[in-house]
């Protein structure tokens, strides 16, 4: 590979929904690339070129067995998008709480 292909991050990996599918059912089970194929109306071509995206962004790998390429999950990949999401996890928590206080609140004032 030249020092010029792009190398594609865990964020611009999970960006595309079809990617995202894949890894939905990488999740589950190694896979070959027909059955992953299978999943979708589009060519292997395509869905080799999401994979090959995967792969740069290090969430899967494939490996030969006999004729086929089978791909499998890499979830420790993942870190680095569950750090940044846990940072933001913050502001979830203070809606949330808001909201239950809210929501208690009405309760109250519907009882008296």
């Amino acid at each position: 590979m030249s020092s010029s292909a792009q190398k594609y991050d865990v964020f611009q990996a999970i960006a595309d929904p079809t990617r995202r599918e894949v890894l939905k059912l990488l999740a589950e089970k190694e896979l070959p690339i027909s059955e992953i194929t299978s999943h979708f109306s589009m060519s292997r071509t395509a869905i080799a070129k999401h994979l090959h995206v995967l792969s740069e962004a290090e969430l899967v790998s494939g490996h030969k067995v006999g004729r086929e390429k089978r791909y499998r999950l890499h979830p420790e990949s993942f870190k680095e998008l569950k750090d940044w999401l846990s940072y933001y996890e913050q502001f979830w928590n203070n809606k949330l709480s808001i909201l239950k206080h809210v929501v208690e609140k009405d309760s109250e004032d519907d009882f008296n």
